[in-house]
Parts: C-alpha cells; structure tokens; sequence
C-alpha cells in the first residue's frame, strides 16, 4: 500500500506541477530575465558595460509580446514541462518514499518509549532534503536548457550591442565616413534571430562546456534543496496543526479543504521563496549565456566567482532582481499545485477503495 501510495503523490505532483507551470510560466520567463540582467551600484557605473535599468514586470511582459510575440513568454515551455513533470515525479515519489520510513521510524520508536509516535520538524526537514537533492541531480541537465532558451533573445540582443559598439569604435578611431558606419549597423539590424529550440541549446552548452556544462549551477541548486524542505517543514507542521485542532475539538471530519491547502501552500512557499531567492539569481546567471553580463568582469566562472562579482559591481540588491515576480509565481503556482495534488490523491484513494469494494464483493 505504502508503495502504491507513493507512486500516486509521485503522479499527482507531476500533473499539479504541469498545471501550474503552464499558467504562470510568463512570469517565470520575465523572472530569469530580470535575474540574469546586471544592474551596477552607482559607483561603478563607470565600468564599461551594455547594463540598464530593467522595467516593470508588466511593462516587460508588453514588451516581450511586442518584440517576439506571445511565443516569447512560452520560450522553453516544452523542456520546462518535462522538467516540471520530471521534477515533481521524481520529488514527490522519494518525498513519499522517504515520508513512509519516517513514520515508520517515529511509530517504532513510540514503541520503545521514545517520542509521541509523530514526525518531528526536523525529521520532515531531512526527508524534503534527501527527495531534494535526488531531483537537482537527475533534472539539472533540464533545467539549464530551459535557463538558456528563455534568455536567449536577451542574450542575442547583449551580443548585437556589442558587435554595434565595436563598430562605433572603430569608426571612431580610423575615420570610417558616418555613410558606410550606418550601412553596416543596418547590416546588423537586418539580421533575423536564429530559430532557437531545445536541440539549438543543448548543442550550444555542449559546445562551450561539453558534459559538464549540462550539470552548471548545480552547487547552488543542491543547496537551494533547503527551499522545498523549508517549504514542505511549514505545509507538513500547519496540516499537522490544523488536524490536531479539529481532533480537540473533537470535530467529526478532519480532513482538509482544497482552500486550506492552497492557503497553506501558498505561506509554506512564500516563506522557503524569501529565505533561498539570492541563490536561485546566481543559479540562473550561471546556467545563462554569459554574454548576458556584456563587460568580462560581469561574467561568471563558477558559483564563488559570480557570488564576488555580484557582491562587487552590484551589491547585496543584485541578489534579489525580480524578487517581488518570483513571489507571486511561485506562491501561485504552489498553490495550485498543492491543491491539484492532494484533490488527485484524494481520487486516487477514492478509486482504490472503490476496487477493492467490487474485488471483494466479486469474491464473495
């Protein structure tokens, strides 16, 4: 039962994950540009760079409709399906998994006298940890094509101001006439961009980085573990809470509502967002195009070396662009998914019984 168990919150998460994915996958697109865009302090300002002041998020999402169309907001849709659903499977199944061993352990050691016979804090803390990790390592390769899909108009873009300025410079230095400097930057401007799909990146991070390069960010991404295990810690605990509640009140149905469970999902994650955000800017500039970051001094070797640089030439702010977006797309999309989740196990629960019902009554 526990194993089937499982396997039914693995596919439930992956449905509520895909789900809610698709709904808010807009904001996700404008976060990551938000994110990867640098923005210097004041006084470095001097510190030759292709950096501007990012708008709105709304004004971003016009712009983004306006210069690639709808299909901008949707860039890496496709491998972001699959890694959602990959992830929430391959999360949710070990998180149920490990969640069985738990209790199993906290029932045994009732048992021996030890404990009320519940999970503790701590011990919902490892479980989400270990489910965590599993997924960073087997999903990262996903997650770093669907980081360079969304970027890479913005990338694109940084690359053509460059060629533009290298241009302008030029002109400067040998006196090439303004007549044939404007030929050649309405040569640039001519330019089409690239069809770029999910074999379009994966061929491009092969080819700066090889294997390796699938696996980039993934330091920060290990410890941003800590995001879900903070986040199911507060859901799992508050669910605990309000089920210990209804049982002092001696109230005859303790189960909990879809509205409850979104409520809940939505603080579990707004508290695990605020807390990890600074390392999910790093993990997104390092799995970028690191043309993104114009200036050389403003592009990343490993995790230690974007961390200096943004602490550097951006400060403490660098570490929390797009924060206010990710908050609303990550609160709803948990939300949602969360009460996806458990309205699908609770079907689930609902068949099963249903089955055994008609097995037995077929055996009788």
């Amino acid at each position: 039962m526990s194993e089937s168990n499982a396997i039914a919150n693995g596919l439930a998460g992956a449905g509520g994950g895909i789900i809610a994915q698709i709904i808010t996958y807009p904001l996700q697109t404008v976060n990551t540009r938000q994110q990867t865009e640098r923005t210097l302090k004041r006084n470095k300002q001097s510190l030759p760079s292709n950096t501007t002041t990012a708008p709105g998020t709304l004004l971003q999402i016009f712009q983004v409709i306006r210069t690639e169309g709808w299909g901008g907001l949707y860039s890496g849709l496709k491998p972001s399906l699959l890694g959602t659903a990959a992830s929430q499977g391959i999360y949710y199944y070990f998180y149920q998994v490990f969640k069985n061993k738990a209790v199993a352990i906290a029932a045994a050691r009732k048992v021996k006298g030890r404990g009320d016979g519940t999970v503790g804090m701590f011990g919902w803390l490892v479980v989400a940890a270990i489910a965590g990790s599993l997924n960073v390592l087997l999903t990262n390769p996903i997650w770093v094509l669907v980081t360079r899909m969304q970027t890479h108009t913005q990338a694109e873009r940084k690359i053509m101001e460059e060629k533009k300025e290298a241009l302008r410079k030029a002109a400067s230095e040998s006196a090439i006439a303004d007549s044939t400097l404007q030929d050649k930057l309405d040569e640039l401007n001519s330019i089409k961009p690239r069809p770029f799909g999910t074999i379009h990146a994966a061929k491009e991070v092969y080819n700066e980085a090889g294997t390796v390069g699938f696996w980039k960010g993934v330091f920060p991404a290990l410890i941003m573990v800590c995001n879900p295990s903070i986040q199911f810690m507060i859901y799992e605990s508050s669910l605990k809470h309000l089920r210990a509640k209804r049982a002092a009140k001696k109230q005859g149905n303790t189960s909990i509502s879809a509205l409850e469970v979104f409520l809940v999902g939505a603080i579990a994650k707004l508290g695990a967002t605020v807390t990890t955000y600074p390392l999910l800017v790093v993990k997104s500039r390092l799995q970028a195009k690191q043309e993104i970051g114009g200036n050389k001094s403003l592009r990343y070797s490993g995790t230690f070396d974007a961390v200096l640089k943004m602490i550097r030439y951006e400060g403490i702010t660098g570490f929390y662009k797009g924060m206010s977006t990710k908050i609303v797309q990550s609160v709803f999309a948990a939300s949602v998914l969360f009460m996806i989740k458990e309205e699908l196990v609770k079907a689930f629960i609902v068949l099963t019984n249903k089955s055994k019902k008609v097995s037995s009554n077929l055996s009788s």
